[in-house]
């Protein structure tokens, strides 16, 4: 006999200790500049305050994860088919979620709840783009019943057909992801390769503000600004700046990779991936594992990134998109598949859509979506520079160098944007194809579409070009600028597939 979930149940007692940790992690992060002053200031703080404002903290803290842990409470209502968790201390807040619409039900565990023995359970619905339910400080048999408990609403929505999936395929949990031989391993040289070869503008932007926020909190508090200190030329000699900015550079593109790859590494550690009875289990994480269902008739897009030396190193990224129903796409929620090789890929790609996508009819851009581009990324900013040039060059005279490569640098990546730009289109799948280093093949299947726009401005009627939109309920891909009359005419067929349609995918 499973837990009897028609009563408010509560989490763990080590909830207590859960959710101090992760409140104390919240403000961690929100005042983490002032921690890293402190830390350099120690000497010059007075112990006893100190003592006395930290123990003060921690008391606060402790009390209120108590009262959460009091007020948290969470059952099912049979009668309105509800989910139902209650929360807060002095604002009461009740979270109803209807059965029907719950999509996703996922366990998984952090290192700090794997220390106390508890997990967390998550629950994703079609109705938002984020995580409507969460229990951080549950048992592994209740997480498992419970889960199964929230998933038997799938049975009545399933057609009892060859192509559908029964409930007994359905209520997946960690038990099943032992059992089932994985077919998928994702090795650790494989997610050596995919970290030291992607990511690296965002890793980039990422470090480059952390750098700025704490110089501007040292200035706030110091009264010294890092950037602009005239000392700094008794450090640096004026005909060894380059030479410095050079070693800098690299530290800093070092620092980029190797960040991307601790960061790829903890996270996607130990990837499986294993079959049964139509779906797929992933499980994955260091410190934190995760493990989640993916079922093939939810799927909406599936995108496949790979750059030049990915290609050549045999890996490549997939992820997965599933019904999300939020205003907003929600990167997090889509799952990731990071350091497949080629055969990997196709396996999967085989039994998401049963056959392994083939690009079909090609549309391509007008060169004018090429024109416009370049004069979006290079023509406005040059037309920007044209105005301050003078007074740039006052204080940096070799700015025009720097121009110039930047023009250079800006055509080429757009060039090969253009370039890559392509629409396949055959009977079964849509692949939209994107990017300039990092190649995007992005497939959608035409019944799972929701809805379609088409747009022309009128001083492209004689020239015959126009843009497209598709709409998914896990995401929108567009393509601009190509021939109107063939797009109207796949809007056509694509409208009647989606009319005649009776394909489950929610």
């Amino acid at each position: 006999m499973g837990a009897d979930f028609n009563e408010p149940q509560r989490q763990s007692i080590v909830g207590i200790f859960v959710m101090f940790v992760y409140s104390l992690q919240g403000y961690a992060k929100a005042l983490w500049p002032i921690l890293v002053i402190w830390i350099f200031k120690f000497d010059q703080i007075n112990k006893g305050y100190l003592l006395v404002g930290t123990i003060a903290v921690f008391a606060v803290i402790g009390i209120v994860s108590y009262l959460k842990y009091l007020n948290f409470t969470f059952y099912i209502d049979q009668e309105n088919e509800e989910f139902i968790i209650t929360e807060g201390i002095f604002n009461k807040t009740k979270t109803t979620i209807q059965l029907y619409k719950i999509q996703q039900v996922n366990i998984n565990q952090s290192l700090i709840q794997r220390l106390v023995g508890v997990y967390e359970l998550a629950v994703d619905t079609a109705g938002s783009n984020k995580k409507e339910g969460d229990i951080r400080a549950i048992s592994h048999e209740l997480a498992l019943d419970l889960k199964a408990r929230l998933l038997e609403n799938e049975n009545k929505k399933v057609p009892n057909n060859d192509d559908s999936i029964s409930i007994s395929d359905k209520i997946l949990t960690d038990k099943a992801i032992h059992s089932e031989a994985p077919f998928i391993k994702i090795g650790f040289l494989s997610l050596l390769k995919i970290g030291i070869t992607s990511n690296y503008i965002k890793s980039f932007f990422v470090l480059l503000a952390f750098f700025f926020t704490l110089f501007d909190h040292i200035k706030q508090i110091t009264g010294r600004d890092v950037l602009h200190d005239e000392n700094i030329e008794d450090y640096v000699d004026k005909s060894q700046v380059a030479t410095a900015f050079l070693i800098f550079f690299i530290i800093f593109f070092l620092a980029v990779i190797v960040i991307n790859l601790v960061k790829t590494i903890f996270t996607y550690f130990d990837y499986k991936i294993a079959r049964q009875k139509g779906s797929l289990l992933l499980s994955y994480g260091l410190l934190n594992t995760k493990s989640t269902i993916l079922k093939p008739e939810k799927v909406q897009i599936t995108s496949i990134t790979q750059n030049f030396f990915q290609k050549k190193l045999n890996v490549l990224h997939l992820k997965i998109k599933q019904a999300t129903g939020g205003e907003k796409e929600d990167h997090k929620l889509a799952i990731e598949i990071p350091g497949c090789d080629k055969l990997e890929k196709d396996a999967i790609l085989k039994l998401l859509f049963q056959k392994i996508p083939e690009k079909g009819v090609m549309l391509k851009p007008n060169f004018r979506k090429l024109g416009f581009s370049v004069f979006l990324t290079i023509g406005l900013p040059m037309l920007g520079f044209y105005f301050v040039r003078d007074l740039l060059m006052e204080e940096l005279p070799t700015i025009d160098y720097f121009v110039l490569l930047f023009v250079v640098f800006i055509g080429i990546i757009q060039f090969f944007i253009f370039k890559n730009n392509r629409l396949y289109i055959n009977d079964d799948f849509i692949i939209l194809q994107s990017g300039a280093w990092d190649v995007t093949n992005k497939i959608i299947i035409p019944s799972k579409i929701q809805a379609i726009t088409t747009s022309q401005l009128f001083w492209h009627k004689n020239i015959n070009i126009g843009s497209l939109t598709l709409y998914t309920a896990g995401g929108n891909i567009s393509f601009q600028l190509g021939n109107f009359t063939a797009i109207k005419q796949y809007v056509n067929l694509w409208l009647y597939e989606m009319e005649t349609s009776d394909s489950n995918w929610m």
